[in-house]
């Protein structure tokens, strides 16, 4: 297998994606486990930010932090899989009602309407699992921008989409399936 067959292969691994909102809806979850993500809005802005750290660190400036703290690594800056690209939606994946719906039968999250409002958290098994996720090598930097994310971005759905839209206008102004540059 060559490196592009390795790259596209990762890229279609729902259950790397799956992992990673694992390790994200975690991270809002209070310390006994039962915080939400309020809405598949919010949570595909913040998976955007986690999914690009060198958008991340824009981010974390915008809000008058430190972009240090996101630890963006050389191979984050320069790699294919860093070149993020527009959907109908912005840069976030059109598949998170794919993702989430793996999630859900596998008994990992829970996701309930208040509302109009997905409100998406995880159930016991699926918390046991994030943490796990956590501490390993592969997601333990995953984890803490997942952590900076919450202490610097925890707000409204709303909110967080129109700071998407104004820190990253770029987002919203190019063709869809093209790459953004970071």
């Amino acid at each position: 297998m060559d490196l592009f067959e390795s790259i596209t292969e990762l890229e279609t691994n729902p259950d790397l994606h799956c992992a990673r909102l694992l390790v994200l809806i975690e991270a809002f979850a209070n310390d006994d486990g039962k915080g939400e993500i309020e809405g598949i809005t919010k949570l595909a802005k913040l998976d955007f930010l986690l999914r690009y750290p060198s958008m991340l660190e824009r981010a974390l400036v915008a809000r008058k932090k430190s972009g240090v703290a996101a630890e963006v690594q050389p191979h984050e800056r320069n790699s294919v899989e860093s070149k993020m690209v527009r959907y109908r939606y912005g840069p976030w994946d059109h598949r998170y009602w794919e993702f989430l719906a793996v999630l859900q039968a596998k008994d990992l999250i829970a996701v309930k309407l208040q509302g109009q409002t997905r409100m998406i958290g995880l159930t016991q098994t699926g918390l046991v699992l994030a943490r796990k996720l956590k501490i390993t090598e592969e997601f333990a930097l995953v984890s803490k921008r997942a952590g900076l994310l919450k202490s610097s971005l925890d707000i409204s759905a709303t909110s967080i989409m129109r700071f998407v839209y104004d820190t990253f206008p770029e987002v919203a102004s190019l063709q869809m399936n093209k790459p953004i540059e970071s």
